[in-house]
């Protein structure tokens, strides 16, 4: 062994293990490194793993647990002796020793050359590495020892800052699942193991880089889930810009998206940003994805690729650093298979999936957001109401809410503004399966303009409350009243 040899192995160590998080991959660099620099042909590492008297092997070289076990009875003085008196245990030539001249386990395994030495921190032994040769005698010596103190004080500091780190991460984690995550994302409301499942994903996956594709059915919260992935991200402190992708005309949503060159098509007045780069470095939430055509399909998939963006009327690419987080009530894999979606652009936004459950499968939680909704829209209208009659939350449990929670909303804030007592009756929840047949038949844009309608006549007119009941943006619905003469009724 050079003189620079345990010196160079000595800092190599130290660098290695402050890198290291896993105690078995620690333990396993401990015992190459050692045996390396004194070129041991085999060796094991004993520690007390539980606290309590035992030690037992963490980590062996070319030996198996038969050799350990019959080295560890060699009488007392190798491995139990280092164990019990924490003192370094070193021999030229076993065979010639003394000390192991009853040892049967010397001769039968062939031992030459041995060293140990004791695990020690802050005067408690923690255990032991040993090391030996069978074929070459006086393979080790007093610096071979020097190296082995030292080299075994570092091995003990980073096992037990490893064994620090791990109580901290245990004890993060037992603090995280005693905290709700009810309280750290509020405003996604629910106790069911099916919301619950959703938020651990939105914890786990908030801060990363990737686009998130959330399915479900319309009214089922999507968008709160988009808007918490954002608000819990690094991307906080910048914009969260929400497109609804349906019911828009394809120049108009590309205008939107990636904006426009002045004079590009009739109406392009002057150069417009579009979304994409006024969200740069925040999140797009691109809402009912299934809805936009390939054209557009092409466009975001270049936007996800390289991004950047290319303004309509323009060859200039522009550089836009953005998250996409995108949402469909639709089987967007059927979509793809259909040939209606491009495969490459659904594997780009799908790299992490959120599933939204619908309500009728969240079990308790239809009362909980039924409350929380009674308490939102009393206070706005200025009203005391207690709570539900019982045969009012019977009846809110017993639907099936094809709306979901939207329309759980819908229904509890005509309740409460049609309220004149003091707890929300059965009467007023206005469940009532006939208004909904009355649509069936009626051509799509039949049941749009009458749904908007009547929102707006719940809502007073108001296009903002009216948009978000809906969830659609202002400016769609502003587009539909101007189309259909709403406004003018």
């Amino acid at each position: 062994m050079s003189k620079s040899d345990p010196y160079r192995a000595l800092l190599d160590i130290s660098e290695e293990i402050a890198a290291l998080e896993d105690t078995p991959e620690l333990l396993s660099r401990i015992m190459d490194k050692a045996m390396d620099v004194l070129k041991a042909e085999r060796g094991f590492m004993l520690l007390n793993l539980d606290g309590n008297e035992g030690f037992h092997a963490v980590a062996a070289r070319n030996m198996s647990q038969e050799s350990i076990e019959g080295i560890r009875h060699l009488s007392s003085s190798v491995v139990n002796s280092v164990l019990q008196n924490g003192e370094a245990v070193l021999t030229f030539d076993a065979q010639s020793d003394e000390r192991f001249s009853e040892a049967q386990s010397i001769v039968i395994q062939k031992i030459r050359s041995i060293a140990c030495t004791p695990l020690i921190l802050k005067g408690e032994i923690q255990g032991a590495i040993y090391m030996d040769t069978q074929t070459q005698a006086e393979q080790f010596n007093e610096e071979s020892m020097q190296f082995l103190r030292a080299f075994a004080r570092q091995a003990s500091i980073a096992i037990d800052n490893q064994r620090r780190l791990e109580k901290l991460q245990s004890a993060n984690k037992r603090l995280r699942r005693q905290i709700s995550y009810s309280d750290v994302f509020p405003e996604i409301i629910g106790e069911s193991r099916a919301v619950q499942d959703v938020l651990e994903m939105i914890d786990r996956v908030a801060d990363a880089k990737a686009a998130v594709l959330i399915e479900g059915e319309s009214g089922t919260g999507k968008e709160l889930v988009a808007r918490a992935l954002h608000s819990h991200s690094g991307r906080r402190d910048q914009l969260f810009v929400p497109v609804f992708c349906g019911g828009l005309a394809e120049s108009l949503l590309e205008s939107e998206l990636f904006g426009h060159k002045k004079g590009a098509f009739t109406g392009a007045v002057e150069n417009k940003a579009g979304l994409f780069e006024e969200a740069d470095g925040g999140t797009v939430f691109l809402d009912e994805i299934g809805e936009i055509n390939q054209n557009i399909q092409t466009k975001l998939l270049r936007v996800i690729q390289e991004g950047e963006v290319k303004r309509v009327g323009e060859n200039i690419p522009r550089k836009v650093n953005v998250r996409v987080v995108s949402a469909t009530n639709r089987d967007l894999w059927k979509e793809v298979q259909a040939k209606r979606f491009r495969e490459d652009l659904y594997y780009r936004l799908n790299v992490i999936s959120i599933k939204m459950p619908p309500l009728r499968n969240r079990g308790g939680d239809i009362a909980i957001l039924a409350d929380h909704f009674l308490k939102k829209f009393a206070r706005e209208n200025g009203k005391t109401i207690e709570g539900f009659e019982p045969q009012a939350l019977k009846i809110l449990e017993a639907y099936s809410w094809p709306g979901n929670i939207r329309e759980l909303e819908n229904t509890i804030e005509r309740a409460v503004i049609m309220s004149r007592a003091n707890k929300i009756t059965g009467d007023l929840l206005a469940l009532n399966k006939a208004r909904v047949s009355e649509l069936v038949g009626r051509s799509l844009q039949d049941v749009e303009r009458a749904v908007i309608r009547e929102t707006l006549e719940l809502t007073g007119g108001h296009r903002g409350r009216t948009a978000e009941i809906l969830g659609v943006s202002r400016r769609w619905l502003q587009y539909r009243i101007k189309e259909w003469g709403l406004g003018e009724d």
